[in-house]
């Protein structure tokens, strides 16, 4: 368990300020968005010639492995999803640019859906939240 509470209870939790359908709809597409953005940032950034990218995922994992197979097999599939994408990422597109401007304009598209939902985000609460989003998205969101 993370920070003492199970997958299910982060789950419940979360789904409290994600009620509202439009919402629901805009998170579903804005928190993969967003997570894309952040390793997309990171990708072209090195430390001690290793990816940025790869610390923050490896950073984060613990937290998934502590809620379990399930949150550690999802993620590793988003976060894989990520690299193959960033792998075959045209050169001649600014791949900072590009992943700021995503990041952008799917907190705005949050922002408008927690507006819609007359509720504050989670993470307002627990920045824990936010690693919480992309497994909402696949495991509660529809």
């Amino acid at each position: 368990m993370a920070r003492g509470k199970t997958l299910e209870q982060w789950l419940a939790e979360y789904s409290q300020s994600h009620r509202h359908p439009v919402n629901r709809a805009i998170h579903t597409a804005c928190v993969p968005a967003i997570l894309f953005s952040i390793v997309a940032f990171s990708w072209s950034f090195h430390l001690a010639g290793v990816r940025v990218a790869y610390l923050l995922i490896m950073l984060v994992a613990p937290f998934y492995v502590w809620l379990g197979l399930k949150a550690t097999g999802i993620m590793a599939v988003q976060f894989l999803v990520c690299v193959l994408i960033l792998s075959v990422w045209p050169r001649e597109l600014p791949l900072a640019g590009t992943s700021i401007g995503i990041f952008v304009l799917a907190w705005i598209g949050q922002f408008i859906g927690h507006a819609i939902e007359g509720r504050r985000p989670k993470f307002f609460q627990d920045l824990t939240f936010l690693l919480i989003g992309p497994l909402w998205v696949v495991l509660k969101s529809h």
